[in-house]
């Protein structure tokens, strides 16, 4: 099938720009990894918003137009899809769950994951969630008595692994005060090696295996090991205490998997559990690792920030009740913000199913679309004083920063396929902050020409370590 076009002033691939390359490889060479979104980013400056790259036998179609990304991603799933490399990448490690996985076999399991991560069940998750960060807090307090330098983003993954995990298997790893957690050492070297993978001219690694994939693989064992024990563990559970509701998304999973004629299966449960331990770690550590840069950097938003979390809380160092979260929308007006500056998704991946006409250029089914997010975030034509840090242009009550092109902003995409787990993400930010807020100052403990952007899946600081002063 074929999208209905005006044809008089249609353009093809071969009449966009692109970066000179290398007869056979294209551009391969000049794909640097962990700098993909930088040099992306700086051959938009020099093409344009459209132009393409070859990648060995592909043509790929990059984009930073913030409005055709959103006609893609609202027209999701029946014209595009994710880049079909994510799928069989993800399909290899068995772990194409609702994140990945395309055609009908997403809308059982995005169902099942929007009902178990909807924002109605955050009253009952609350106490789990405002316990962990009374842990991450005993311990910057521990930190900051004996003077200790913090390596913020470490410390951010093991308090979103420990809420991920508790919220959505029932189990509590208890990262933030145990060092040395196997599983998340294993899936810090998972995340590069997806990667890789996904952006490869060719898989070669289905062909003959290099020291770092033998690594790869062991890690891969170790996580599908955990995983598979985690499932035996809550059958187990939940034969010898039954209950009436599921207490957690894995026990949704498994409950489903029960139900007569049910297109819930060991396979796909597995799957969703990989999804969440992968997904559920990065994205928002790595956001609130970022908001912890700006922040340090700016003692007159500490001040705003403490006096905000000081009235919402009162006496308490943090947030008590799940009434109180509601108070906080400033600490999520300044985790948007950051992301405008330094999105964790800098690039979204996409591929049309059928030949479709995108900002008047005819795409044939499977281009390879590549949609990078921060040009349009940071230009003048869609936000006021782009160049300033300012959280305050994200409340709807404030109207003296215009313009304010709010659909600009896709770190959980858009359209069917947003995130389901951006509420949750939401929340586990506004306790941080406003925590960290409540009782710290803090700085940066180097220089912030010396923190640089690493893409790993998501984008990440190589480094953030800061120094955490008591503020009481």
């Amino acid at each position: 099938m074929t999208a209905s076009i005006d044809s008089t002033a249609i353009r093809t691939l071969s009449d966009l720009p692109s970066p000179r390359g290398l007869p056979l490889l294209g551009n391969a060479l000049q794909f640097d990894l962990p700098r993909l979104h930088l040099v992306l980013e700086e051959w938009a400056k020099e093409f344009g918003s459209m132009f393409t790259i070859g990648l060995a036998h592909k043509r790929i179609f990059v984009c930073s137009d913030a409005d055709l990304l959103q006609t893609a991603l609202r027209e999701r799933p029946d014209r595009y899809r994710r880049f079909s490399p994510i799928e069989s990448v993800l399909g290899e490690m068995k772990a194409n769950g609702v994140f990945s996985v395309e055609g009908e076999s997403w809308r059982p399991q995005r169902r099942l994951v929007m009902q178990a991560l909807a924002s109605k069940h955050f009253g009952t998750f609350f106490p789990i969630l405002r316990d962990i960060t009374e842990r991450l807090h005993k311990k910057w307090e521990n930190s900051a008595q004996a003077g200790q330098v913090v390596d913020m983003t470490e410390e951010l993954v093991r308090f979103t692994v420990d809420v991920t995990t508790a919220l959505a298997f029932g189990e509590d790893p208890n990262t933030i005060e145990e060092s040395g957690n196997v599983i998340q050492q294993h899936l810090a070297e998972i995340f590069p090696m997806i990667m890789k993978r996904i952006n490869a001219p060719l898989p070669l690694w289905r062909y003959f295996k290099l020291p770092s994939d033998r690594k790869f693989e062991r890690s891969l064992h170790a996580v599908h090991h955990h995983v598979e024990s985690l499932i035996d563990r809550t059958r187990k559970r939940m034969r010898e205490q039954p209950s009436d509701n599921p207490r957690n998304l894995l026990e949704a999973m498994l409950a489903a998997a029960n139900e007569p004629d049910s297109d819930i299966t060991d396979e796909v449960i597995v799957a969703n559990v990989m999804t969440l331990l992968l997904a559920g770690e990065d994205t928002t550590a790595h956001s609130l690792s970022w908001a912890v840069y700006f922040i340090s950097q700016d003692k007159g938003l500490q001040s705003k920030l403490h006096t905000a979390s000081t009235d919402a809380f009162r006496s308490s160092r943090l947030c008590s009740t799940f009434e109180d979260v509601k108070k906080l929308d400033l600490f999520e007006f300044v985790t948007q913000e950051t992301s405008r500056f330094k999105p964790v998704v800098p690039l979204i991946y996409l591929e049309p199913i059928m030949d479709v006409v995108l900002g008047g250029v005819s795409l044939p089914a499977g281009t390879p679309l590549f949609f990078m997010l921060r040009p349009s975030m940071l230009d003048s034509r869609r936000f006021g004083r782009p160049d300033e840090f300012l959280p305050e242009r994200w409340s709807s009550g404030h109207l003296e920063v215009q313009p304010h092109d709010s659909k600009t902003y896709a770190q959980f995409g858009a359209g069917p396929r947003v995130c389901p787990g951006r509420h949750l993400a939401g929340v586990e930010m506004r306790l941080v902050l406003s925590m960290l807020s409540r009782n710290f100052s803090v700085e940066l403990a180097t220089s912030p020409a010396s923190i640089k952007e690493i893409s790993s899946f998501t984008m990440m600081p190589n480094t953030m370590p800061v120094r955490l002063e008591s503020l009481h």
